[in-house]
Formats: structure tokens, C-alpha cells, sequence
């Protein structure tokens, strides 16, 4: 990528003290110079941005396939995948929200595909490089916020406010009947509310009830109307009412809408089964926060449960290890800790850091993480449910050094599963 090459060469060439005075200008003159190659494509394209903490992967999944079901063809860039018209690739970048370079290219090819939308998980990360800059939005969706990249903003507040320069991108868009769409429900709600639209949609859990939520799905109420999710978790439920929300705006019909949720049969790496034939369920998640991490937990509250998980990335928000060890601590009946991405910090002493969060008995900790998965496997019997978290599609394992290990959760799964079953 454009955008990665340029920043080696000036780690090499330009002083870190001068370059974090002009790091600002540095990151606008890429997005301009970006956005004048490509000739401005998102004028040319109804873009959707969604941002939250939580949820921004699978919201631009079910909203794709929601104006899918419409009739449109749609393009989305997210945490899993690009996907441009019935072409999908592997996002093997380790990053949701890529460089300016590659993004206007991309918005560029959707508009050459002949997409009608294009669908843009947006980050905070994403925020502070200015890669959201010359983005003309037409519509943009707020999942959620929570403590998450803390380490990496200085503050709960400079996370938040970056999650708000997203969306006022939306404020600053030149586009007609401008939607901004958000999760009621959440407690920062009233500022982004603020931002300026043409029209401004909230969604709430009360807008889906009655509604249940069951280990094989979600019974709720759209429009009036009774639907079913294959999906599970409340998590999910906000889910589809984000993107059932804002495909309401762009003029989508509840019948469309609902037709198109029961249809949807999940999401890589999000609550993902794995299956060989087994008596017992085996889950991937791409839980990494303590409440995602808890409320995946929930789903499962009625089945005995052994959980794989890490600490996260080294190097950043350890002020969460050991939060997500008392939460597997409160919910698990077996728990393996084991690595997963530690980057330059020793995986040990992250993996002693979630420890530290359990109190009531000693996790077993096997710092293979392809073995820990086979241990946690191998412990299951009828009826329990295996939980891997942490990683979800996310490809690699890294290391040191920007060091990457070539890696699949569902994949290791899956081989340790067949493994497993054929050894009994």
C-alpha cells in the first residue's frame, strides 16, 4: 500500500519530534493528493459509514445484504473483507479502515463496477490519520462507544472525539438528504446527535420488542411485524437494528428489510460455528473487549462452557487483561489462556495479566495457541460449548518486529476438531 510505503520511507528520513509537529498537515496532504488521483469518486456513489466500538463489521455485513435484497449492488470495505459486486477478497491489512490510497482506489473501482453504495466501516484510528477526509457521505451509522484504544488516543474523551470528526464527515458532505442514523440506547447518543443531517433516525431495543434472544436466534418485532434472526446476542440484535435503520432511510421497505435478516446466515469470525460433526457446540468470536467478551458469554449461559482467549494486542489498553480474566472467571467452567497478538510486549506477561482477573481457580495457560485450542477441544463433552475469542478472521499472529504468523482461528478449529473426533 501507498500509504504504508510512504510512512517507512519518512520514519528513515524525517526526525520523529519534526514529523509529529507536521503529522497533521503530512496525513491531509495524503488524503487530498488521494482524493485528486482518483478524481473524487465518492461524489459519484451513495457511500454509508459506520462507526462504534462494537458491531461496525457485522452492521455493514447485514446493511450489504440488506440492499442487496433491494436490488442494489453494493461495495463495502470492513474488518473481514473488500468486496466489490459479487468480488470479495480477504482483508489481509490487519487494519479496518486502510490507507487514503487505497481507499479512494476502491471507491473508484465501486463506481466503475457500477455499485450503487458503497459501505465504509470507519475508526477512530482511521479519524486521526485524516483518512476519512474526501469522503462525500450520504449516510452515517453510530453502533456504540466504549474504552478502547485508550493507550492509543491519550484518553476516553480524544477516543471519543475522533469517533465524532467521523461523523462530522457526514456534517461536511456536499451530498443530498444527508442520514444520520444512532443507537439511542447508548449512553453518548446526544453528542452525535449533534452532528449535522438532513435527517436524523434513532433505534433502540424497545423498537424490536417483544423480542427473545435464544441460543439459535433472535425472535423480534420489526415494523409491526414478526421477524427471525439466525443470528444470536443482544449484541446482534443492535446489529440488525442499525442496518434495518438506515436501510429505512435510503427508502428500503420493513418487508425487504426483513426478508432479507431472515435470510442472512451469519458472519466470518462473529459467533461463527465450526462443525465436524461433534455433539457439542464450538464458537469463533472476534471478542476483545470486556463487554463483548461478556456478552457473547450470555449467549451461552444455559450450556457448560470452555474458553480459549489471549489478552489481547500487546502493547496497548492492558488496563483491560485483567477485566477480561475476572469476566471468564464469572462465566466459564473450564479457561485456557493462551497468546495472541503480542507484537514487542512478552505474551507471558499479558497472558499473567488477564490471570490476575481470576480469583476463584487456577486457568490452565498454554501459550500455543493452536494447542490450547486442541486442549479446549479435547475437554468438551455433549452438550458443552467451546468459546475462542479474540481473534475472529483476523489472519495473522503478530509478532515482534511487525513480525506475521500466517493464522485462522475457524481453520485451526476446524483442523483440531476433525483431530480430535477421530482420535475417540
Amino acid at each position: 500500500m501507498l500509504d504504508s510505503l510512504l510512512g517507512r520511507i519518512r520514519r528513515h528520513i524525517i526526525p520523529e519530534s519534526a514529523f509529529n509537529f507536521f503529522n497533521p498537515l503530512y496525513h491531509r496532504a495524503l488524503a487530498i493528493s488521494a482524493a485528486v488521483i482518483y478524481r473524487f469518486p465518492s461524489r459519484k456513489i451513495k457511500v454509508i459509514g459506520v462507526t462504534g466500538t462494537k458491531g461496525k463489521s457485522s452492521t455493514v455485513e447485514i446493511l450489504s445484504a440488506i440492499l442487496e435484497e433491494a436490488g442494489y449492488k453494493t461495495a463495502l470495505t470492513n474488518t473481514i473483507r473488500f468486496k466489490i459486486g459479487n468480488e470479495s477478497k480477504e482483508n489481509l491489512y490487519k487494519m479496518s479502515m486502510p490507507g487514503r490510497f487505497f481507499l479512494q482506489h476502491f471507491i473508484k473501482k465501486a463506481v466503475d463496477a457500477k455499485c450503487d453504495y458503497l459501505i465504509l466501516e470507519m475508526t477512530s484510528q482511521g479519524a486521526i490519520t485524516h483518512r476519512h477526509r474526501f469522503i462525500q457521505l450520504d449516510a452515517f451509522v453510530f453502533t456504540n462507544i466504549s474504552p478502547e484504544h485508550i493507550e492509543a488516543h491519550g484518553s476516553y474523551e480524544k477516543y471519543k472525539q475522533a469517533k465524532l470528526d467521523l461523523c462530522k464527515a457526514l456534517s461536511n458532505s456536499n451530498k443530498k438528504e444527508r442520514a444520520l442514523i444512532v443507537n439511542a440506547d447508548d449512553k453518548e447518543s446526544a453528542s452525535f446527535l449533534e452532528c449535522g443531517a438532513d435527517k436524523k433516525i434513532t433505534y433502540s431495543l424497545k423498537d424490536a420488542e417483544p423480542y427473545e434472544i435464544k441460543k439459535e436466534g433472535i425472535d423480534f418485532t420489526f415494523g409491526g411485524k414478526k421477524a427471525h434472526s439466525q443470528l444470536s446476542g443482544t449484541f446482534n440484535l443492535y446489529n440488525i437494528l442499525a442496518a434495518a435503520s438506515t436501510a429505512r432511510s435510503q427508502g428500503v421497505s420493513d418487508e425487504t428489510i426483513i426478508r432479507a435478516v431472515e435470510k442472512f446466515s451469519g458472519i466470518a469470525g462473529r459467533v461463527q460455528k465450526i462443525e465436524a460433526g461433534q455433539n457439542f457446540t464450538v464458537i469463533v468470536d472476534y471478542a476483545h473487549t470486556p463487554d463483548s467478551l461478556e456478552k457473547l458469554y450470555q449467549v451461552f449461559q444455559t450450556s457448560r462452557k470452555i474458553c480459549v482467549l489471549g489478552g489481547t494486542g500487546g502493547g496497548r489498553d492492558s488496563w483491560k487483561r485483567k477485566e477480561m480474566g475476572h469476566i471468564a472467571d464469572e462465566y466459564c467452567d473450564e479457561i485456557i489462556l493462551t497468546d495472541e497478538d503480542p507484537y514487542d510486549e512478552d505474551p507471558r506477561k499479558i497472558v499473567d495479566g488477564v490471570a490476575a482477573g481470576i480469583t476463584s481457580r487456577t486457568p490452565a495457560i498454554v501459550m500455543d495457541r493452536r494447542e490450547a485450542i486442541r486442549e479446549g477441544l479435547k475437554k468438551a463433552a455433549a452438550g458443552d460449548t467451546v468459546l475462542i475469542t479474540g481473534k475472529g478472521t483476523d489472519p495473522y499472529i503478530m509478532g515482534p518486529n511487525d513480525t506475521k504468523t500466517p493464522w485462522s482461528d475457524a481453520k485451526v478449529a476446524k483442523e483440531e476438531l476433525e483431530r480430535v473426533l477421530q482420535a475417540e
